[in-house]
């Protein structure tokens, strides 16, 4: 499925206005031509510009806003980019020249920087228009689960000598699951809306479990695992897949570019490709672990981390799995709980359908656990 096709619509003139008015302030060549926006992804405003070259051949760049309302301070976000690009294009770029149109980059504005403020406050960029490439918003088959993940562990393994020091955690805290899980606990104690009882099942299981969160951090504390640079937000459609090849390209979407735990990256795509359940999905019977999904993913991962990993990150690699998709269920849960506050919510308890069907995982994963282990080990003396 295409996250983004081309559009057969009549040009809107707002948008073609804004676009070519925005597009003005960066130091893009030739005549605007066509602005359109790109209606994928649910935080930032994206849309593509059209130009046309002295020589009558047509260029076209990405023009993004970016989300004050997710990111805070979007200066920070921007140096982050600033700092990931610019690190990943140099050695990319030292490799194979060549791969110059298919890695990201951020085109300088007239200012000087690589951002533009408007009078209302938003932060604007740009980039390049990878060409022949498209994304895909689920994980059909195994061969795009390989790529996907493979793609991830080659953006872990080029930024894998970048000092995390030297980036801004501009989400504080995203997967300290710990913190996740006292959050549920105080909101559960006060229980503004009354919903306590209603989901006492889904709370006693995740309470159950609570041994699960603090692992990974305990692990960081006592040295085991380093604190690396990390991608945090490994879904499919983050991925340029190249049209004629169908092979990953290149990592997109870093606003979310953190110091985090490479576990963390692996975690959220076990926990987002390898059942063919919706997030949503209510009839809990289709959600499944399967496992050829999560063997691809496997064996794309380790065939570019596979470099840079230790022997304590691969032995959690499961565990992360596990451990991401149980932190995700407490959040739903705990937004449930407090009036459905966070996430976008389309009908009654559907933060509670989605802490469910995230549950439902938690258990197919442990159910599948010896098996998983058994194939990262055996995939790792390949």
């Amino acid at each position: 499925m295409l996250s983004h096709p081309p559009t057969a619509q009549k040009p809107d003139p707002r948008i073609q206005k804004l676009v070519e008015k925005i597009g003005d302030q960066f130091t893009l060549e030739g005549d605007f031509l066509l602005g359109e926006e790109i209606d994928s992804g649910h935080i930032n405003s994206t849309y593509r510009a059209t130009y046309r070259q002295a020589d009558g051949k047509l260029q076209r760049y990405i023009i993004q806003a970016i989300n004050r309302n997710v990111f805070k301070d979007p200066f920070s976000v921007m140096r982050n980019l600033e700092r990931v690009i610019g690190h990943i294009n140099r050695k990319v770029l030292r490799q194979n020249p060549d791969h110059a149109g298919q890695a990201l980059h951020l085109f300088p504005a007239r200012n000087g920087g690589f951002w533009v403020e408007d009078s209302e406050r938003v932060v604007w960029r740009c980039y390049n228009c990878i060409e022949d490439c498209v994304t895909y918003d689920i994980v059909e088959n195994t061969r795009q689960a390989f790529q996907a993940a493979r793609a991830f562990g080659a953006f872990q393994n080029l930024v894998s000598d970048l000092d995390p020091s030297e980036i801004v955690e501009t989400i504080p805290d995203f997967h300290h699951t710990p913190k996740r899980f006292a959050r549920l606990l105080e909101v559960a104690t006060a229980d503004p809306l009354n919903r306590l009882e209603s989901v006492k099942n889904e709370f006693a299981f995740i309470l159950d479990r609570e041994h699960y969160t603090s692992q990974l951090i305990d692990l960081v504390n006592a040295g085991n695992i380093p604190v690396r640079v990390t991608h945090n937000d490994t879904k499919i459609n983050n991925v340029m897949i190249d049209l004629h090849s169908d092979e990953a390209v290149c990592v997109i979407d870093l606003d979310t570019v953190m110091p985090g735990l490479a576990l963390y990256d692996f975690g959220d795509m076990i926990r987002t490709a390898t059942s063919p359940a919706a997030e949503d999905e209510t009839d809990l019977s289709k959600v499944e672990m399967q496992m050829p999904m999560f063997e691809a993913l496997v064996e794309g991962y380790l065939s570019t981390a596979g470099k840079f990993l230790n022997a304590t990150e691969i032995e959690h690699l499961v565990f992360s799995g596990k451990l991401i998709t149980l932190e995700v269920a407490i959040r739903f849960l705990t937004d449930h709980l407090e009036g459905d506050v966070y996430f976008k919510t389309h009908r009654p308890n559907h933060n509670l359908d989605r802490c469910r069907n995230q549950l439902k995982l938690v258990e197919k994963i442990e159910a599948y656990e010896p098996e998983m282990n058994a194939f990262v080990k055996k995939a790792r003396t390949r």
